[in-house]
């Protein structure tokens, strides 16, 4: 059992070992460029830049090992939390996980996804099981959670909302949310926060945050129809660049920002920022009602958006252009790599992975309700709830301000496989414990 936990830390990256390189993504370049172009952009975090310009050196199987060694950690650290502190459990659970779920396809990709889901559990460890760790752990737990937290606006965000959850629910649990837990898991954001602004001073120059927020929640209404209503009511009073366009808007925000579009022609984000953000602002206040109604429909449709591996195919020419210009060393192996040559099919992956994530958060779901019946609260529910409001939180800040995109569920859904495989080992050790006692009654 010890070897194969030994093994397990292979295992969480097998996807990276069999492709024969880390994986790449789209966002995967605009990261690498941060350390080498000294400039803010948009939704790029410089210090997941600077932790990827780290790891250059070992054509980046540093991140790849920090990522496995951290999320083994972590999940042995939530059992332990949980009164599972068998090993024979954190192996079996960690390879269901790997073979069901996103989880070794996050470990094994150079993006901040792999972060967002390892944040929550250990947010929730650092609230709500404070006394059961030690000070080292917590130091450890408390300087991952800053770090997960400035390398996505999303993972902070989740992660935000989270401690304002618990903070609210605290005079009604105030038994189980102890108040030094509670500062500490809040204070993770403060240093997140902290983190990313001396991070963006050092590579830029600029005390700012990462910009790109307003230019998102732009592409999302663009899609929704609401940016070609508010020009076609707005354009014959308010001078906007892009009315000679609005009739020429293309379907999806993918399209406007990433594609070919007059986004281009009119100097994209530097020379339509703050257009973007005046039209998101007063779209707001002109379209209440259609706004709200999108805004739920993005959240609904989110949430079922959960296959893995969206952007993470042979075409991804913007990443290999930022390999070659920036670190030639590595295109040899890079292009060696098996994800070069279109041989990952998730087609059949997700025929696992789509309806396991689906039927989790369901059995989440209704773990929840069982115990509310029964009003029952233990740390595996108090887990699921963590679960379910960071699912929840996940799809309301991705859904609305960038439109639904399975990459962002994939990155978090596998913790309602995690809890459900918990509530499972649980229920089968009670039974052969109720088995043993029939047999060999004292």
């Amino acid at each position: 059992m010890r070897i194969a936990a030994l093994v397990l830390p292979f295992i969480l990256i097998a996807p990276a070992l069999w492709n024969g390189y880390p994986l790449l993504q789209w966002d995967t370049g605009g990261y690498l460029a941060r350390w080498y172009e000294g400039y803010l952009v948009p939704s790029r975090s410089t210090v997941f830049g600077l932790y990827l310009h780290y790891g250059e050196h070992s054509s980046f199987w540093i991140n790849l090992a920090f990522q496995a060694l951290a999320t083994l950690s972590i999940l042995q650290l939530t059992l332990r939390a949980l009164g599972m502190p068998q090993l024979f459990r954190l192996v079996a659970i960690g390879l269901l996980l790997s073979l069901t779920t996103a989880l070794p396809w996050l470990a094994s990709l150079l993006l901040t996804d792999i972060f967002s889901g390892l944040s929550v559990l250990a947010l929730f460890l650092l609230v709500l099981h404070g006394r059961q760790l030690s000070t080292p752990e917590k130091i450890l737990l408390f300087a991952f959670t800053a770090f997960a937290a400035a390398t996505h606006s999303a993972t902070l965000g989740v992660l935000f909302g989270l401690c304002a959850i618990a903070w609210m629910a605290r005079p009604l649990l105030r038994p189980r949310i102890a108040l030094s837990g509670l500062v500490q898991g809040s204070l993770t954001i403060v240093a997140a926060a902290a983190m990313l602004l001396a991070a963006n001073f050092a590579l830029s120059g600029q005390l700012a945050w990462t910009p790109g927020g307003t230019g998102v929640a732009f592409g999302r209404m663009l899609q929704d129809g609401i940016v070609a209503r508010y020009l076609r009511d707005h354009c014959g009073t308010i001078p906007l660049k892009l009315c000679p366009y609005r009739d020429q808007l293309p379907p999806s925000a993918d399209d406007f920002l990433w594609g070919n579009s007059m986004f281009n022609t009119l100097g994209r984000f530097q020379g339509l920022n703050d257009e973007m953000g005046f039209i998101v602002t007063h779209s707001l206040a002109d379209y209440p009602l259609w706004q709200a109604q999108a805004a739920l429909s993005a959240t609904a449709q989110q949430l079922v958006h959960v296959a893995t591996g969206e952007g993470t195919n042979g075409w991804i020419p913007h990443t290999y252009g930022i390999i070659e210009r920036y670190i030639p060393s590595e295109l040899a192996p890079m292009r060696a790599a098996r994800q070069q040559h279109w041989d990952i099919d998730f087609g059949a992956i997700n025929r696992v992975h789509v309806p396991v994530a689906l039927t989790s958060m369901l059995l989440v779901v209704a773990m929840l309700g069982r115990a509310l019946l029964r009003r029952r609260l233990d740390p595996l529910t108090l887990l699921a709830a963590t679960v379910a409001f960071a699912l929840l939180g996940n799809a309301l800040i991705c859904g609305v301000i960038s439109g639904p995109h399975d990459r962002y569920g994939a990155r978090l859904v596998w913790l309602a496989t995690f809890t459900v495989l918990i509530a499972l080992a649980r229920y089968l050790g009670e039974e052969a414990a109720e088995e043993d006692f029939s047999r060999h009654p004292a």
